[in-house]
């Protein structure tokens, strides 16, 4: 199976170049030499024939290998120089000879060991021949990069396609060299990979000028997968190396240098230096910009935008902008008042910090420059002398305070942030200060959204208590007409004892009330109230129209000892509110009517007054909003608390009215198991 793959995979890679070479006849990427352009792909197809049709191991495959590699170096040093417009520089040449000479040196090893009579010899001078082939494929991936700095678009392209090339060819001679035989599978990988190499150099012909970007992402693995060849190759040189000079300790000092060696690698990869030396040194050699934007702006957004852990704001916000610039901490400085103070902290100790570092000169400085300010030229005094007297001196003590990043927002300082040194300490470039200013603006304005919120949680706690308030204004005045009802009534009938047991009655049920008013308006309790249960609708009528009947004339009709469920208190409240708006609105002759009824599963409470009447725009936009009232000195609050009420108990309020014509608010709520025995009984 492997056989065939690698047979049919390198046919039509074979097939594949040469369909490319007779098409580079015609047309050649920008920058290319057209002759040696069509001779690589043209011994490249030939060295794809040579290995499905003779085999990886022969010697003609190998030379057509190593003619394959020629060809295509000759063909980048010519693109070297048409796209440099210049010479290429004596060490660069010197690499070309020397790589030249390890090819060489290769072709002759392999024709000296087919004419070896010693197997062994012949054995040696093969291995020898794949260590020079691999040490050629690398530097050619060296010089690959050293071109793709300054390549135009059609030629980088070309040049991604011979990196993956000579990156498949390096794994397998590093393999076929450490094992000492040739990996099959990795060969069979490599026909499709070459199929693949293929259709990159046609999109670099068809496509000419238009860009083919490849993300970082693949860069640093791809130039992961070559360190880890490199490291393969060194390993296997070294410890070959030893097994011939060791003696019969070969052993022994093979495995403590393999350990130590990658010991001390593991050690030096773990470094956070080391990992921002590398992103610095790619950015600044393969990519024109030092960040990824699409990948820096959506990792900021993730941060600020995703909370995890409970992570408040303030620390999101540090981090998010501190990774951009591989800071390891920093400080958010908060506006108070007119000054800056030390806010909330990422990575950093606060120990370290002042307690009262307040500064009004820098939170000035920064809010008219909008500048950010770096520390290490101010600690030198190279610094513009508007930042040096603005820095405060707690701020460059601190050996790790590397940056101030100011945090604008609509023309006014939200704050700053503090970054720490990076590990691999450098001086901000316009990309960073470009960023920097952006992501500030950015953070800005996220916490003044923040304090929005805040701003507007409070207020809504007023407006909460506003509302409370405005209830409790609103059952006040009912007690208060009640209060006053029962102190002018003293005066006629004070010497009566039923008046005066009824007095104090009436004094214990507002005591009461007021207390559950008390206790509606505190933020922590609740008012007086108690679980949906049957409730006896006559009974509540009869005494709320008891209490108001001292005002005004209220009748209770209907049915008897309908039981509807229903929380008393409420409903008594929600009774009391519609009864006094029935009396208000109504003239003092026409009395003010309760009447009880059922309909199927529910129990009807309707209030039926024969006053005024409102109109129907009236009770469809503002009867049941609170603070609009059509009467004079009202709260407007009676209709609206009282639908609240209803709905809170599962019920519903309806009203029919006309003006001129009276108003009757009917009040459903849903009926006790045992209302339709009452029923019964009633009939």
């Amino acid at each position: 199976m492997t056989a065939a793959v690698i047979l049919w995979g390198h046919a039509l890679a074979a097939l594949s170049f040469a369909a490319l070479a007779l098409l580079a006849m015609r047309r050649v990427p920008a920058g290319l030499p057209r002759r040696g352009f069509v001779a690589a792909l043209a011994c490249t197809a030939l060295w794809a024939l040579a290995v499905a049709g003779i085999g990886e191991t022969a010697a003609i495959t190998q030379v057509m290998g190593d003619v394959r590699n020629l060809v295509w170096l000759v063909v980048l040093l010519i693109a070297y120089r048409a796209n440099f417009r210049q010479r290429p520089p004596v060490a660069l040449r010197l690499v070309y000879a020397v790589l030249l000479c390890v090819i060489l040196a290769a072709l002759l090893l392999d024709l000296f060991a087919e004419g070896m009579k010693s197997p062994h010899l012949a054995e040696q001078m093969m291995g020898a021949a794949l260590l020079f082939r691999l040490m050629a494929v690398v530097t050619a991936l060296l010089l690959v990069q050293s071109l793709f700095a300054a390549a135009g678009r059609p030629v980088r392209t070309v040049l991604l396609a011979l990196a993956g090339m000579w990156l498949i060819d390096s794994l397998v001679l590093a393999f076929a060299y450490a094992d000492a035989h040739w990996p099959l599978g990795l060969i069979a990988l490599r026909g499709g990979m070459m199929i693949a190499v293929a259709g990159g150099i046609a999109l670099a012909m068809y496509r000419g000028n238009q860009a083919v970007q490849v993300s970082r992402t693949i860069a640093y693995q791809s130039l992961s997968l070559v360190a880890i060849v490199l490291y393969l190759a060194v390993m296997t040189v070294a410890t070959s190396m030893i097994a011939a000079l060791g003696g019969d300790q070969a052993r022994l000092w093979q495995t403590a240098f393999v350990i130590g060696s990658s010991t001390a690698l593991l050690t030096l990869l773990s470094s956070p230096w080391l990992r921002a030396w590398t992103k610095v040194k790619v950015a600044k050699h393969l990519f024109r910009h030092r960040y990824d934007y699409r990948a820096e702006w959506l990792r900021f957004t993730d941060t600020l935008g995703q909370p995890t852990d409970g992570v408040p704001l303030g620390q999101r916000v540090v981090k998010a902008v501190a990774d951009l610039v591989d800071s390891p901490a920093g400080v958010l400085l908060l506006t108070d008042g007119a000054r800056l103070a030390v806010g909330e902290t990422w990575n950093w100790d606060a120990g370290d910090l002042p307690e009262n570092a307040a500064d009004d000169a820098l939170a000035r400085h920064l809010a008219i420059s909008e500048r950010i300010i770096e520390l290490d030229p101010v600690r030198r005094e190279k610094a513009p002398a508007e930042d040096i007297d603005a820095t405060p001196q707690w701020m460059l003590a601190l050996a790790d305070a590397w940056v101030i990043v100011p945090l604008p927002h609509l023309g006014t300082l939200t704050g700053a942030i503090l970054l720490a040194r990076p590990p691999l300490d450098r001086a901000l470039d316009w990309e960073d200060f470009d960023l920097l200013r952006i992501v500030g603006r950015q953070v800005a304005s996220y916490l003044a959204e923040a304090r929005a919120h805040e701003a507007l949680a409070e207020a809504q706690r007023f407006e909460e208590f506003n509302r409370r308030f405005a209830f409790i204004l609103h059952d006040i005045k009912n007690l208060v007409s009640q209060l006053t009802l029962v102190a002018r009534n003293a005066e006629r009938h004070a010497d009566n004892p039923e008046f005066r047991a009824d007095m104090v009655a009436t004094l214990n049920l507002s005591a009461t009330r007021m207390n559950d008013l008390l206790a509606r308006l505190s933020n922590h309790a609740k008012a007086r109230s108690e679980a949906v249960r049957p409730v006896d609708m006559t009974v509540v009528a009869e005494d709320v129209a008891g209490r108001s009947r001292g005002q005004h004339p209220v009748t209770v009709i209907g049915e008897r000892h309908m039981t509807a469920l229903a929380d008393p208190v409420r409903l008594e409240t929600l009774l009391g509110h519609l009864v006094q708006n029935a009396i208000e609105a109504s003239p003092a002759e026409e009395a003010v009517t309760i009447a009880i009824g059922h309909d199927t599963d529910r129990i009807t409470l309707d209030v039926i007054d024969q006053g005024c009447g409102m109109s129907q725009a009236f009770i469809r936009d503002q009867l049941f909003r609170p603070f609009v009232s059509s009467k004079s000195g009202g709260f407007g609050i009676g209709a609206f608390e009282a639908l609240q009420l209803a709905q809170a108990m599962g019920g519903t309020l309806t009203v029919t009215s006309r003006e001129g014509a009276g108003s009757r608010f009917r009040l459903t709520l849903p009926a006790s198991a045992g209302h339709d025995h009452a029923v019964e009984e009633a009939a």
